[in-house]
């Protein structure tokens, strides 16, 4: 009989032993991690509420001169690579070779938004918009270079994540890894549309 319910049980989560009921997704640390940096962004973004308000002449002036089309580009990037990713984790789940493509097609995503956000850098920088130009500027290179930081490191875990598929492209016992990869992904996208409302819609 207990034989016949942990088959149940790794036949519905496709992890021996875990159950579906409160299934938490990936390893638990990892979700330590992404509470401590949803704190440290949450610090930041009560930061710049308060600067904007002391000189909010010299950030709405500032804010003129961001891209908006560029920053709502990279949110359509960042969410339709989310998408992929998971699908990934679902293709995972279920043992579907097509995980390995969706989980590609999240990363070549991922590269995109990092060329956009690099050419939107230079461009700013030509025209004279730089660190040090005012108070907006120092805010927004350090919340938007910490992202991409964020974006890098991602990327980096999704490509050590796809090498674990085998040559069939299925993962065997990787579930909670592409899971957790995924939930860092997903955390990435999150940050991301905060601080584009916040950069370039406030």
């Amino acid at each position: 009989m207990a034989t016949r319910v942990s088959d149940m049980t790794s036949q519905s989560t496709g992890i021996p032993g875990r159950t579906s009921r409160g299934h938490i997704p990936g390893e638990e640390g990892i979700w330590v991690f992404i509470g401590g940096d949803l704190l440290a962004f949450a610090v930041f973004f009560i930061t710049y509420a308060v600067a904007r308000r002391q000189e909010l002449a010299v950030f709405e002036t500032s804010q003129r001169l961001l891209d908006r089309d560029l920053g709502l580009l990279n949110t359509l990037i960042l969410l339709t690579s989310s998408l992929c990713v998971a699908q990934a984790v679902a293709a995972v789940r279920r043992s579907d070779p097509r995980a390995r493509l969706f989980l590609f097609g999240g990363i070549a995503l991922g590269a995109s938004f990092v060329v956009v956000k690099a050419f939107e850098y230079s461009a700013k920088i030509a025209h004279g918009f730089t660190l040090n130009t005012n108070s907006f500027s120092i805010y927004y290179y350090m919340f938007t270079g910490i992202h991409l930081v964020h974006v890098l490191i991602g990327l980096g875990v999704l490509c050590f994540t796809a090498s674990r598929f085998d040559r069939a492209g299925r993962m065997p016992g990787g579930v909670a890894l592409i899971e957790g990869s995924g939930a860092f992904w997903h955390l990435i996208d999150l940050l991301w549309i905060v601080l584009f409302a916040l950069l370039y819609l406030l």
